[in-house]
């Protein structure tokens, strides 16, 4: 699993996959979770302004990613 580390309150779950480079662009993240191929902390998430905080997962495919604050 791999950690993201952010600097803010949260983040919202298309900038974490383009931060991620889980995806190429934020129209592609857009279509990736409306289409329900994305999940948060292991349910589909169909909300791209989702806010997630440290502790949060996100899997797409084979990769799961977590947030966390930095030090």
């Amino acid at each position: 699993m791999e950690t993201i580390t952010i600097t803010t309150e949260f983040i919202r779950l298309q900038d974490l996959m383009k931060l991620a480079n889980m995806v190429s662009s934020g129209g592609e993240a857009k279509q990736l979770i409306q289409d329900g191929q994305v999940l948060v902390n292991g349910e589909p998430c169909l909300q791209r302004g989702r806010k997630l905080r440290p502790g949060d997962t996100v899997t797409y495919r084979s990769r799961t990613c977590t947030t966390a604050y930095a030090t």
